[in-house]
């Protein structure tokens, strides 16, 4: 090989390399809900650098959720989140790999859960309308800031979805179904049927290579 092409295919590795891995980047700004999409008339809002929906003054009245505009497929995103209110009762969740349900408020899709025994768990929502996966309650109980603020890792490469609360492993699931897709929307969810608060800041994507 000559040393123009040995340079030149040195070169277009490289170029290949730094595609391949991308910085991680912010999905809010902390001041508008730029890149967002859902009810930012009556349930969504920004307050002091945070996005935050519902009440502590009212009963939640049903599912509502705050989707970006870009799907994505590879990816790890971090969140950092805090839930409030009855705590038998308060839920939320951060959606990925998700679609909206055409005329409604609903979504469909995978959810890092959050709140009551679902903490660190992973459920299928208005899909296979389960849970997936989930760690030992005993695990949960120790990692849990409750009325505080605490972080998910969700990193998804092909098939394999993984979990990290507040810095510990809580679910490590493969998908077997070849028909479930592996791209979507990121959401953020407030649950109905409890008068809650949740607020969600420092949200982060960083895309990963292609992987089979």
């Amino acid at each position: 090989m000559s040393r123009i092409l040995y340079c030149t295919a040195l070169l277009l590795a490289f170029c290949a390399t730094t595609r391949a891995v991308e910085k991680p980047v912010s999905l809010f700004d902390g001041k508008t809900l730029a890149g967002w999409e859902g009810d930012t008339e009556k349930t969504w809002k920004v307050e002091d650098g945070t996005i935050t929906a519902g009440t502590l003054d009212a009963v939640v009245p049903r599912n509502e959720f705050l989707c970006t505009t870009k799907t994505y497929e590879n990816f790890e995103l971090k969140v950092t989140f805090k839930l409030t209110g009855d705590k038998a009762k308060a839920n939320a969740g951060i959606q990925f790999r998700t679609k909206r349900i055409p005329k409604h408020h609903e979504v469909s899709g995978y959810q890092a859960d959050v709140g009551q025994d679902y903490w660190g768990a992973l459920y299928d929502e208005s899909r296979r309308n389960k849970v997936l996966a989930k760690p030992d309650p005993k695990v949960i109980e120790k990692l849990v800031k409750h009325e505080d603020w605490n972080e998910y890792v969700i990193r998804c490469e092909g098939p394999r979805i993984k979990l990290w609360l507040n810095g510990t492993l809580t679910v490590d699931y493969t998908e077997e179904d070849a028909k479930v897709e592996r791209s979507g929307i990121i959401g953020l969810q407030i649950h109905g049927g409890a008068k809650a608060k949740v607020f969600y800041k420092n949200i982060t994507i960083e895309e990963l290579p292609a992987k089979k």
